[in-house]
């Protein structure tokens, strides 16, 4: 019983649950951004069980391609394939079953144009993201692009398109995605080290680049997140917390960009981990 249920537990673990988990939530705040007209409630749920099946498939099969680097860095050694607790074949099977079906559901009971972006997420970052990680220090661009494509997968659920709004949330979670993996990278450079993986935090070893890239997108998000209100789609109450959200989030890059330590790449993961629930759930509670 013991055994069954640690094999259940790594396969769920395979899927990556967090990161599928917040590509969820951000598909729900872009269909609920496109839902001017009211919530499809039966829409919305065939596209988070769609979405979410192809979601874990991805987790799975980045797992699988990241096998052997995983096995050499400490946080991820003990993931359910490098430690032999579950058959490659096996992962690889339930990958393929989560895309099948995921993409049914997506195609039958949401939209083909959803279904498309789905399918573009994952291949986009098991085709583009996962390879370049181990070529480029710049993979981080690369990623922030299947890392984007989730909201703008909900607003087209709900619209049957893009719309300006629809871009603009892709473009919120582009920005919003550099500064928080380059903390990451910050922090567990050792690690990607260890792993001979060429992210930024390693290859820039005196932490210029990573400074001038973190504000760089952080100058550029703050005047992004004030156009919902210069378009009228949201009030005074949004523009004044999404103002003073930006600033926190700029002022926790500026002090890693001055000081280059773990302790402020900590501070700059924790406040942009913070930012985006508060500022998506800012946007909603003005709509409302």
């Amino acid at each position: 019983m013991n055994l069954d249920k640690r094999f259940i537990a790594d396969l769920f673990d395979l899927t990556k649950p967090r990161i599928c988990f917040l590509s969820l939530v951000m598909a729900a705040w872009g269909f609920y951004l496109g839902s001017q007209q009211g919530v499809n409630s039966v829409r919305l749920v065939f596209l988070l069980i769609g979405l979410g099946l192809v979601g874990c498939a991805s987790g799975i099969f980045n797992q699988v391609a990241e096998k052997d680097i995983d096995a050499k860095m400490n946080r991820t050694l003990n993931r359910p394939l490098p430690a032999g607790r579950v058959n490659e074949k096996h992962a690889l099977l339930m990958g393929f079953f989560c895309v099948i079906f995921g993409e049914i559901i997506l195609v039958v009971g949401v939209n083909s144009l959803t279904a498309i972006l789905a399918a573009l997420t994952l291949l986009s970052y098991l085709g583009m993201y996962t390879p370049s990680k181990q070529t480029t220090p710049f993979s981080t661009l690369i990623g922030a692009v299947p890392g984007a494509l989730p909201p703008l997968t909900g607003f087209t659920a709900a619209t049957g398109g893009f719309g300006k709004l629809g871009i603009w949330i892709f473009a919120l979670l582009f920005l919003w995605q550099i500064p928080h993996f380059l903390a990451i990278g910050w922090i567990y450079r050792e690690d990607y080290k260890r792993a001979s993986l060429p992210v930024l935090s390693v290859t820039d070893t005196d932490g210029a680049e990573v400074s001038k890239q973190v504000m760089t997108y952080l100058l550029a998000l703050l005047p992004l997140t004030l156009l919902p209100s210069v378009w009228k789609v949201t009030g005074d109450s949004y523009l004044r917390g999404a103002l003073i959200l930006g600033l926190l989030y700029l002022g926790a890059g500026l002090l890693l960009a001055l000081r280059r330590t773990l302790g402020y790449a900590r501070i700059l993961f924790l406040v942009s981990v913070l930012y985006l629930p508060l500022l998506g759930g800012l946007m909603v509670w003005d709509i409302s």
